[in-house]
């Protein structure tokens, strides 16, 4: 989960946050990290990037995926082992 932190952090520019400062099952949107809709492009397109996963935007299951660092980290595992 540190990796996809690292990511997080470097794609969003998140300034003064480390890998530490973010709860793995914290929510990322609104309360949480506070990230927005622009964000969530952002991230995905960096997670297919560097994983090759790619999401649909519309998708209930990718809300699922977005809910936490946790579910984003067992998404990239998942996509891992399946590829």
């Amino acid at each position: 989960m540190q990796e996809l932190k690292l990511l997080i952090i470097d794609t969003l520019d998140l300034e003064d946050i480390g890998p530490s400062d973010i709860d793995d099952d914290a929510p990322l949107f609104v309360d949480g990290l506070g990230l927005d809709s622009i964000d969530a492009l952002e991230l995905g397109v960096a997670l297919q990037k560097r994983y090759g996963v790619k999401l649909d935007a519309e998708s209930s299951e990718t809300r699922k995926h977005f809910a936490s660092v946790r579910n984003l980290a067992a998404l990239v595992a998942e996509r891992r082992t399946r590829d």
